[in-house]
């Protein structure tokens, strides 16, 4: 212990604490920094280990050394309006703040609604005045996430772009969710069950397409692109995406819509076309978010964990901040959903 000392002048240092604990440099560094990504004994050798040299992080000298900044920023692409109407974005945000609660880390909040706002993030970025990002509802052609990749930024994203993301990503199993919800209709005894989707440039809205359209042939419907809807997520798009499967599809039965805000929107056309819900048309909305215990009568919906996802999104980016070891497999963590049954279906 004392030579150790000696050759640190007299300050143990972070390399040291990882030889005495015969580990590599960055798995101690994700120990001191208290990332869940070690195993226990690890984790014990690498405390005893700073017991033992009596090593203390230099908070101040860790940042300047490292060009570290101890702050995140959590980037939504979303103009301000979306962001405040959609309870995703706030459960998001609760699910981070949490995870970084008993960190030193701060969290910045950049919404990203236009070209001049994008370019502003980016100039921002390039200058390391954070220490990584956490990405959500990324679009598939969105320049942000390779920026990241050529700064060298750690970052995380709620949702893969594509099948084959590159990016760590945490999301909910849309395929699945969206294939139960269309499976309970048809166990209602629904025949012509039409979906309204969210903008297809999001791979999570492909995927509960993929799922409605997997549910459909399982229970030998006829498949029908009449029935299939487009739209944005918003509620202003639900309830247009609603009039146009009315004005082509008069005889439908059901509708799955993948987001219960667009569901309150379509909702609204229901009432207004003189179509009772459930007995004339039953409604079933993706996110099981306030809108959906709410609206008359309250939405069945497809539970996604929201806040989990943004607390598993923060505690990977502290992973990547601490140091993954280049050889480790970058995660893609796919959470269960869960439908949650009301009166509405």
């Amino acid at each position: 212990m004392a030579a150790a000392r000696v050759r640190s002048g007299g300050r143990p240092t972070l390399e040291e604490v990882a030889a005495r604990a015969g580990v590599g440099r960055g798995t101690a560094s994700r120990v001191i920094n208290g990332s869940p990504r070690v195993s226990d004994a690890t984790r014990q050798a690498v405390e005893a280990a700073v017991a033992e040299l009596g090593y203390v992080p230099n908070r101040a000298a860790r940042a300047l050394a490292g060009n570290r900044t101890d702050a995140i920023a959590l980037v939504v692409p979303e103009p301000e309006t979306r962001f405040f109407a959609e309870p995703y974005f706030s459960a998001i945000v609760r699910g981070v703040g949490a995870a970084l609660a008993d960190t030193e880390m701060q969290l910045l909040l950049t919404l990203v609604g236009n070209d001049r706002e994008r370019r502003r993030l980016a100039q921002y970025l390039t200058a390391h005045r954070v220490d990584g990002v956490l990405l959500v509802a990324v679009h598939a052609d969105d320049p942000l996430p390779e920026l990241l990749e050529q700064l060298g930024m750690p970052c995380v994203i709620s949702g893969a772009r594509h099948a084959g993301e590159p990016l760590p990503s945490v999301d909910s199993d849309n395929y699945e969710g969206a294939r139960a919800a269309v499976e309970h209709l048809v166990s209602r005894g629904r025949r012509q069950v039409a979906t309204i989707t969210g903008r297809l440039e999001v791979y999570g809205a492909q995927r509960r397409l993929d799922g409605y359209r997997a549910a459909v042939s399982a229970a030998g419907l006829a498949p029908d692109e009449r029935l299939i809807a487009p739209a944005d997520f918003t509620e202003e798009g639900g309830a247009k995406a609603m009039r146009d499967l009315l004005a082509r599809r008069p005889d439908l039965d059901g509708v799955f819509v993948a987001s219960d805000v667009m569901a309150a929107g379509a909702r609204q056309v229901l009432r207004e076309a003189g179509r009772r819900v459930p007995e004339d048309v039953a409604l079933v909305g993706f996110d099981d978010s306030v809108v959906a215990r709410h609206m008359h009568p309250p939405l069945t919906s497809v539970r996604q964990p929201i806040e989990e996802m943004g607390r598993r999104m923060a505690r990977l980016l502290l992973d990547e901040i601490a140091g993954r070891s280049p050889d480790e497999e970058r995660p893609s963590l796919v959470l269960p959903t869960e439908l949650v049954v009301r009166d509405s279906s």
